[in-house]
Formats: structure tokens, C-alpha cells, sequence
């Protein structure tokens, strides 16, 4: 992952699961830990339609040497 590469919200999702794989956690482990349901930790990983934008970045802080700094809004040309 590159340094200080901006994220897309979306992306958490996915980052999300791979630190928490990488830190040989299971879902049901990872939602003890952080006080949630186990379908939460579901709903954040493979869901990223769904707005559980907190968690995702509580995951990440968790389990990977990231901290999640945002959140940034950029404005593009319609």
C-alpha cells in the first residue's frame, strides 16, 4: 500500500478484511474485540454500500500499523 495514497470510502471495506485475515483474526474474534456483531464485521467487509464507515476504519486501526486520517472530499466536474 502506498504512503499517504488517498482512499476511496469504499475501499475500507476490503482493507478492512485484509488486515483482519493478515492479523489471523476470525470475523467472530474481530467482533468480540470491538464490541459489535459478528453480521456488523460482515456487513462492514462485504458490504461497502452500507454506511459502516466507522467500524471499517476501526478494524483497520486494529489489526494493520495504519491510522485512518479523514475524511477528505474532493469536487470533480459534473
Amino acid at each position: 500500500m502506498a504512503k499517504d495514497r488517498p482512499v476511496k470510502e469504499q475501499e475500507l471495506a476490503g482493507l478492512a478484511k485484509k488486515f483482519r485475515k493478515a492479523a489471523g483474526k476470525s470475523k467472530a474474534d474481530a467482533a468480540r474485540e470491538l464490541g459489535v456483531a459478528a453480521p456488523t464485521i460482515f456487513g462492514a467487509e462485504e458490504q461497502p454500500e452500507m454506511s459502516l464507515t466507522k467500524l471499517r476504519i476501526r478494524v483497520i486501526e486494529a489489526y494493520s500499523p495504519f491510522k485512518v486520517v479523514g475524511p477528505v472530499f474532493v469536487l470533480e466536474k459534473k
